[in-house]
């Protein structure tokens, strides 16, 4: 059953805003903690192996707080493999990624209300 022209138009306004409501959460929010580099997956994958060789090494000698020691070494391996720069390394923003990204969710604020309006295909 189609829409009426009227529930037509209170759909598409509560789809502007909840897209504007959103669009303004994200760009207040960020990225959060950013995506993990090469370098963090790397250096995190050794010192999981490294973790997993104190881990052997404590079966090899019967000593159960080695063990647990290598799986800790290993688990902050992992969380350094996963985690992204900014959650160990506080650097500081360039102007220009900051401008760029305001003006980026301003075109596409802009672009979705001109093609709600039906003004660009």
């Amino acid at each position: 059953m189609p829409l009426s022209e009227h529930e037509q138009r209170l759909l598409d306004e509560m789809e502007r805003s909840l897209y504007h409501n959103d669009a303004d959460f994200v760009a207040t929010v960020g990225s959060g903690r950013g995506r993990p580099t090469y370098r963090s997956i790397v250096i995190g994958a050794l010192i999981g192996l490294a973790g997993i060789a104190v881990i052997v090494t404590g079966v090899m000698l019967k000593l159960a707080i080695l063990g647990v020691a290598g799986f800790i070494v290993m688990f902050v391996g992992v969380l350094v493999a996963t985690s992204g720069p900014k959650h160990f390394v506080e650097e500081a923003p360039r102007p220009t990624e900051s401008r760029s990204k305001a003006t980026f969710m301003d075109r596409m604020n802009e672009r979705w209300d001109k093609r709600q309006d039906g003004r660009e295909q």
